[in-house]
């Protein structure tokens, strides 16, 4: 069996690679652009288990490896690093120890996504981002209108607002610009539109999503979102890991019985704690349980604490209802008990 500790670099590789059969070890660079990585796994005589880092860029390489029959597994860069104890750190350092992990079975390997899941969470992150350009034009349409003393808000939008706005004497410069953002405006809606309808012929395929679709506040974004960043449930052993893995609980720094919390780890996927945050605001107004839980908080804490805590419950529902492959109606009747209302789940 051949096993391969790779340093990956967006140029080149350092690689540490044993044969267990013969005990040889080979430690060499490889350069991406010249192509002489690619013929060098092309080379090998049998398929290779390689290991590397979590880093980005690495597409091209992960299909390379499975077109030529290898295995990639990938580690958790933080844990890598903390079983190394020595203070000296360079590319042929690195390789090996990501060579020694492997061979002990002591590498951090993570979770991940499917290509076909891969290309779906790429729909997703890139709606995300043309509704935020389509954010910005909209705020420079907003300003401008301002400026000239029209003051419509969200009427901007309708028929008679884009009239009005046509109608504003502008000259040069600002003409231009105007002429720009409204056309800009079109195009990012068409997109949008487009991909909305991608996103739920996607939903539609997947019983996990439209399952979670039952959800108050839950809609084709967040059901996918959750299903597509979560991946296999079973990985996750309580809901306190998974609020942990999408970053929705605090930083802490404890020692001699005294607790110190700060603010939001934020570690995890930013889409999914974002649509979380997005959905929780919209299930708090027709759930009974998250709304008496986001108006308690909001009178103590403030509304941003509120939301947060509202989205780490939704998140905890999500999970339950994947991992017991439950709706909403079926979540409410387990929650439901002597002395409480039959529709306010535990969480």
């Amino acid at each position: 069996m051949i096993i391969i500790g790779c340093d990956f670099h967006t140029r080149f590789e350092q690689i540490a690679m044993l044969d267990t059969e013969t005990g040889e070890l080979v430690e060499k660079r490889l350069d991406h652009e010249s192509g002489e990585a690619q013929r060098f796994y092309a080379g090998l005589k049998e398929p290779a288990l390689v290991g590397i880092e979590s880093t980005g860029y690495t597409i091209w390489f992960a299909e390379m490896l499975g077109e030529l029959g290898h295995e990639l597994v990938v580690g958790e860069a933080g844990k890598i690093r903390a079983k190394e104890t020595r203070k000296q750190k360079h590319d042929r350092r690195d390789a090996d120890h990501i060579l020694n992990l492997l061979v002990r079975g002591d590498f951090p390997r993570i979770w991940l996504p499917s290509a076909a899941e891969r290309d779906v969470r790429v729909l997703l992150e890139h709606r995300h981002q043309l509704v935020q350009w389509r954010t910005r034009a909209k705020n420079g349409l907003q300003a401008m209108a301002l400026s000239y003393g029209v003051r419509r808000r969200s009427r901007l939008w309708n028929a008679a607002g884009r009239e009005e706005l046509q109608k504003l004497p502008l000259r040069g410069g600002m003409a231009r610009r105007r002429a720009d953002l409204l056309q800009l405006l079109r195009q990012l809606d068409a997109w949008v539109k487009e991909l909305d309808q991608r996103i739920e012929q996607e939903v539609a395929r997947r019983a996990d999503a439209q399952r979670l679709m039952t959800h108050p506040g839950v809609g084709p974004l967040t059901a996918l979102g959750a299903v597509l960043v979560l991946g296999p449930v079973e990985r996750f052993p309580d809901a306190k890991h998974v609020t942990s893995y999408v970053g929705l609980i605090p930083r802490e720094n404890s020692s001699g019985g005294r607790q110190r919390f700060g603010h939001l780890t934020k570690q995890g996927n930013r889409l999914l704690r974002f649509l979380l945050v997005e959905a929780a605001q919209i299930a708090s107004r027709y759930d009974p349980g998250l709304g008496r839980v986001y108006r308690r908080l909001a009178f103590r804490k403030g509304v941003a604490s509120a939301k947060i805590a509202v989205a780490r419950k939704l998140a905890i529902r999500l999970y339950i209802m994947l991992r017991d492959q439950i709706d909403y109606a079926e979540f409410c009747r387990r929650g439901s008990h002597a002395g409480m209302l039959v529709n306010e789940p535990l969480v």
